[in-house]
């Protein structure tokens, strides 16, 4: 937090004494905040978040960037809504990608912007040895696709289908699962193919532009027992403001992208339908 301030304050290039006058607060109080001595209140916070919408300073890259380990460090990100307590476990909702499991990514920004609606969340840093464990590397593509619809519910009442039947399986006998991240960016793309409103050539074209990051899924708790939490970071109410606008503006990103692609594509290749019923191109 005293870090964000300094930096806001200095790319407004002002300095303590004006950036208290802007607040309506004390030079002490502003050099206390950035000395880490005392904390802004969530209304000091919502205050500087205004003030940096009022001068157009998107600081989602700082956030990013102060969480973004050194390029020799091979680490993971996480972020939970109340925090870890106890060891690391494959409890998380099973409606995600690829199931139940414990989530990371290799870009601190999809976890980061994950968070950003819950009111007291928690980032992580991880060191993840794969040493021994059985590992699905699933590639950008259609398998990808069918693997969410699958983990996501949208093949519920398929069961006995040879298509259903390959995805519920697919995972079976791993330890982890590294798969694209189905970001804020995809979301809307991703519904509009298991509903039927745009093709599997459309979907990928997206997913090629949109340059996703990887996740790394640990499902057994083998996998999660070789999961070490390097750092930890509460997410003050600010980091949470900003990181709100940067989701909204890449999920709009997204689908302009997509809507343009989908347009290029909107007679190629096969529905989600035809694909479960296993219809030839």
């Amino acid at each position: 937090m005293k870090d964000l301030i300094k930096t806001i304050r200095t790319k407004l290039n002002l300095n303590q004494e004006q950036l208290a006058s802007l607040m309506g607060v004390s030079p002490v109080t502003v050099n206390r905040w950035e000395n880490g001595k005392a904390k802004p209140s969530l209304m000091a916070q919502k205050q500087l978040y205004e003030i940096c919408v009022g001068h157009q300073l998107d600081l989602a890259e700082y956030i990013v960037e102060r969480e973004q380990a050194d390029e020799n460090q091979h680490v993971l990100y996480h972020a939970s809504r109340f925090g870890i307590s106890g060891s690391i476990q494959p409890i998380s909702r099973s409606r995600c990608d690829f199931g139940r499991g414990f989530y990371m990514g290799t870009d601190p920004i999809q976890p980061l912007t994950l968070v950003c609606n819950e009111k007291n969340p928690v980032f992580y840093t991880l060191e993840f040895n794969m040493e021994n464990l059985r590992v699905l590397d699933v590639e950008m593509g259609l398998d990808w696709a069918m693997l969410i619809a699958y983990y996501r519910g949208y093949m519920d009442g398929e069961a006995g289908n040879m298509i259903y039947e390959k995805y519920a399986h697919m995972a079976d006998g791993y330890d982890v699962i590294i798969g694209y991240i189905a970001n804020d960016r995809m979301y809307q793309v991703l519904t509009d193919f298991f509903e039927r409103r745009i093709t599997d050539t459309a979907l990928i074209g997206s997913l090629s532009a949109l340059k996703l990051g990887r996740q790394y899924v640990a499902i057994t708790e083998k996998a999660c027992d070789q999961i070490r939490i390097i750092k930890e970071r509460p997410l003050q109410k600010l980091d949470l403001m900003i990181l709100k606008d940067r989701s909204v503006v890449r999920r709009k990103e997204g689908i302009a992208l997509a809507d343009r692609i989908v347009t290029e594509h909107r007679r190629d290749g096969r529905y989600f339908d035809e694909i479960l019923r296993g219809d030839a191109l």
